[in-house]
């Protein structure tokens, strides 16, 4: 068992934690948020928010662990570069109440990789993960993200030294495959030699990645999905733990993968319409206490402030994470337009409050 943080526990890495819920816009300071608001589900299933470059930062997971206590969140991908050369408390800071969070981690190097999980470690992440599925070009040039699933043994090394150097999980996140290399073969092989070293969850990215003539975005879009591979993984490997990710966007989506793999993460539906994270928190975690939307931005105001006070931190820097908060809602586009426009929460929420005109 994993001792990853005074109030949660892992059990190999999945399935079981006491998730904390930090939103209560009457508590007086974050630590009686913390304190007081638990909630507590011990057979829960594995669902979480996929880390995204530009997105998922600790301002972002902040305000998505407002909406939903239960979801494990996840750090853009973070380079070993960046931590060993660059500000390393800028990259690793976050507040308590993110967790279940886990670092994602860009690198090819055993070395530094085991080096930044242990600065991971230290700083109370709750899991490591090692990004084998981006495919921009930057990426590549560094020799890391989906170029590395050509060199699984590269990998197995890269895992193995990470295992060694650390006691909290280590995961991989992949693809399906890479330009041609897109056969069942070419993962289960991949699959096969990184849990030879150690490696006991994988998240799969339903689609393979074109290396070249392709954008990240492209990416995430014009190759296929093919779910049937990752269950054939799973089928294949049946004690490890499959996450599945992908085009899941709907209730329905997750539960179509739910009863035959360990687990869904959901990708840009949690960034552009976050609230429906919440209808997650119904169904699948039985949570009833739900925050209105209100609540939730206001919740944020002592944390935006707080931020400014102590790291100079804009105020844009972290409602800008918040745009998507009233999708699909009326005078959505208000909220969209004020908050683009820079102006405060409070002046934002003024011009969602308005009530609609009967119809």
């Amino acid at each position: 068992m994993y001792e990853c943080h005074e109030n949660w526990t892992f059990i190999p890495y999945i399935k079981h934690y006491n998730a904390v819920c930090y939103a209560n816009k009457e508590a007086k300071d974050q630590e009686s948020f913390y304190q007081e608001h638990k909630v507590i589900n011990m057979e829960s299933p594995y669902i979480a928010v996929a880390p995204m470059i530009d997105w998922t930062d600790r301002h972002c997971r902040y305000f998505l662990r407002l909406i939903a206590p239960h979801i494990h969140l996840y750090t853009e991908m973070i380079t070993t570069g960046a931590l060993i050369h660059g500000d390393r408390d800028r990259f690793l800071r976050f507040d308590k109440a993110e967790h279940p969070v886990t670092l994602q981690l860009g690198g090819s190097s055993p070395e530094d990789l085991a080096l930044c999980a242990r600065m991971g470690q230290d700083y109370g992440y709750d899991a490591i993960n090692l990004n084998c599925g981006c495919p921009s070009d930057r990426v590549q040039s560094g020799s890391f993200g989906a170029c590395l699933m050509k060199e699984p043994q590269r990998v197995a090394d890269c895992i193995g030294a990470m295992i060694n150097a650390i006691q909290i999980p280590v995961s991989v996140k992949c693809r399906i495959g890479i330009d041609d290399c897109d056969d069942f073969s070419f993962l289960n092989k991949f699959i096969d030699d990184v849990s030879n070293a150690g490696c006991q969850t994988f998240i799969i990215h339903a689609r393979k990645a074109w290396l070249k003539g392709l954008s990240p975005k492209e990416n995430r879009e014009i190759p296929p999905l093919q779910y049937d591979i990752v269950n054939k993984i799973k089928k294949k490997h049946g004690k490890l733990n499959i996450i599945i990710n992908g085009g899941i966007k709907t209730i329905d989506n997750i539960k179509e993968h739910l009863p035959t793999l360990d687990g869904v993460m959901i990708g840009r539906e949690a960034y552009q319409n976050p609230y429906f994270l919440t209808d997650i928190e119904k169904t699948f975690f039985g949570n009833t206490d739900i925050l209105p939307r209100e609540d939730i931005a206001r919740a944020m105001i002592p944390y935006i402030e707080e931020q400014n006070r102590i790291h100079g931190t804009p105020e844009k820097s972290i409602t800008r994470h918040l745009i998507g908060l009233y999708q699909g809602q009326y005078n959505g586009k208000k909220w969209r337009r004020a908050l683009s426009e820079h102006r405060p929460i409070p002046q934002a929420l003024e011009s969602v409050m308005q009530i609609p005109p009967s119809l």
